[in-house]
């Protein structure tokens, strides 16, 4: 079996992999603190783009998930910087000379430092319902003829984890569960919000949710899971799937911890329910997500690469919202090993044609991401090496996207 026809491939990328952080983002702080190492220019695609992207169609990658930075294009409240917008416009214009289809991201982790420090981000309703709502309608009306369709936010769940929960990202704070859900609950509203204005110019508009199946940790692989273990499963579970799902369906956001809050629209608001994967987790009774399978060793970023997850989340996804069309928005691995690239991707991709030989409405498969984002980089997670080199997972997918099988 082949996919069907008109199956999106593509890839996707964060402005920081792919041009390295933006200054006057609020990652740009920590970086100039040394908490977090420096990205340079990142893949150089700022520079390179117009062969990046020849490079993408040569390869029958049609479909690429571009980041529009905010900080970049609004420097501070209201002043917008006319020549990183004509950059960016040269930059879409070249996508659509090469074939290849954008979907605008507008938000990928980083924020604009004045929004998330000056202004509280997020999380304050005036600020969000002013300074965001005033900036998506900025970028549906400056982008919106260069695009193809819309990512309103990327992963929202593991944006409000990493700056709330584990403290790899800013704000840094860590195991604070009340920031986190109001983090968690307005940024899906962010989301909904700016899915709903981006689709009335007609383009679809895609989720990228970050789905990680969950099991309770065992304290050894002989031991049961403790009882504990099993409730807290459920907990963040809920948290991280189960209450974007609700919002969904029932249009009603019930983030663990806060009240309801109604959420008109939220039904119809994504054409496409697009879902990443990374890895899935085993979870302590406390809350503490261990790296799963237990008894599997983990790769570069401490997670294990576990292809078989995807399987579950991608069926998972269609049994909670059996009427809407599915997209893996993002799929990769970071390893030094460049058969392990290409067998992870072999096994994404057979999970992928599985689900739609079996009925599953899935519209498209996005690796993360094309280009390596540092030179020299031992386990980058591209496709594409940073100085554009082939590599065999490369040569895998464009065979398969040209309507080849995927190997056993």
């Amino acid at each position: 079996m082949t996919f069907p026809a008109g199956f999106w491939f593509g890839t996707g990328a964060s402005a920081t992999a792919n041009e390295g952080t933006a200054p006057g983002t609020d990652l740009a702080l920590w970086e100039h603190e040394g908490r977090f190492a420096p990205t340079g220019s990142g893949a150089g695609f700022g520079v390179s783009y117009a062969d990046d992207l020849a490079q993408l169609a040569g390869h029958n990658l049609p479909h690429l998930r571009l980041t529009l930075e905010w900080a970049r294009l609004e420097t501070s409240p209201g002043r917008h910087d006319a020549e990183a917008i004509e950059h960016l416009r040269l930059v879409l214009r070249a996508a659509q000379d090469a074939g290849v289809s954008v979907w605008g991201c507008l938000h990928d982790g980083t924020l604009p430092g004045w929004f998330s420090h000056d202004e509280r981000g997020f999380v304050d309703a005036r600020s969000r319902g002013y300074f965001w709502a005033r900036h998506v309608e900025f970028i549906g009306e400056t982008f919106g003829d260069l695009v193809h369709g819309w990512v309103p936010i990327y992963e929202p769940s593991r944006w409000a984890y990493r700056g709330w929960i584990d403290g790899s990202r800013p704000p840094g704070q860590q195991d604070d569960a009340e920031a986190f859900a109001a983090a968690l609950e307005a940024i899906h509203l962010a989301s909904v919000e700016a899915a709903l204005r981006l689709r009335q110019d007609g383009q679809p508009v895609a989720s990228a949710q970050w789905l990680v199946p969950l099991f309770p940790a065992r304290p050894d692989p002989d031991s049961p899971p403790s009882i504990d273990a099993q409730a807290m499963t459920s907990v963040v579970d809920e948290a991280l799937w189960g209450c974007w799902r609700r919002m969904l369906a029932e249009e009603t956001l019930v983030v663990p911890g806060r009240p309801p809050v109604a959420v008109p629209g939220a039904r119809d608001a994504f054409d496409v329910l697009g879902l990443t994967y990374r890895h899935a987790a085993a979870v302590r009774g406390d809350g503490v997500l261990l790296p799963y399978p237990q008894t599997l060793a983990t790769g570069p970023d401490g997670q294990v690469p576990w292809a078989e997850g995807l399987g579950l989340a991608l069926h998972h996804a269609a049994e909670s919202l059996p009427d809407h069309p599915l997209l893996v928005a993002g799929f990769g691995i970071q390893t030094t090993h460049e058969d392990q690239r290409a067998q992870h991707l072999r096994d994404g991709l057979a999970i992928a044609e599985e689900a739609v030989d079996g009925g599953i409405d899935l519209r498209g498969f996005w690796w993360n991401t094309p280009f390596d984002p540092q030179p020299g980089s031992a386990a980058g997670p591209g496709l594409f090496r940073n100085d554009r080199a082939t590599s065999a997972a490369a040569e895998l997918l464009a065979n398969v996207a040209s309507g080849g099988n995927v190997p056993s």
